[in-house]
């Protein structure tokens, strides 16, 4: 079960993919998308990377920073970044709690893996809305859409 609109989200601090510590709360003041994915460079989850990647200058020009989220490891990562021209974050999740605190953990062939799960959280901190349903090709302009 996915976290609720209206609720606080979670702070956390990790690695991103050039090894830079990065916390939730560096971008207080701003609307974070946080997409969580299940590994880098399998084909949905380099469908919906492009897709940010391919919208990202509308989020840039709403002020908004976009921040992947997976299991994956530093060095990961930044392959999978390089490959596929991607100009945002990724965050390494590897002890999965980020993961576990926004409750987007699922089971796959025996190993522990993020939901495919967005969540947009306000320059308050507020979860402001879910998207669980997530088309990949489609889901950098879905996430526009819904915030206007």
């Amino acid at each position: 079960m996915t976290l609720a609109v209206g609720t606080k989200a979670p702070n956390f601090t990790t690695k991103d993919d050039q090894g830079n510590t990065v916390s939730l709360s560096d971008f207080a003041g701003k609307v974070v998308v946080l997409y969580f994915y299940p590994k880098d460079d399998t084909p949905g989850c380099t469908k919906e990377a492009q897709s940010f990647r391919d919208n990202y200058t509308e989020y840039q020009g709403k002020d908004m920073v976009v921040l992947g989220v997976s299991n994956d490891d530093e060095a990961s990562h930044k392959m999978f970044k390089e490959k596929y021209g991607l100009p945002f974050q990724l965050l390494a999740d590897t002890d999965r709690s980020i993961t576990k605190a926004y409750d987007v953990e699922m089971t796959y062939n025996g190993q522990i893996y993020p939901q495919r799960v967005t969540y947009i959280i306000d320059g308050e901190g507020t979860i402001t809305h879910v998207d669980d349903k997530v088309q990949t090709a489609t889901h950098a302009q879905d996430i526009l859409a819904i915030l206007g």
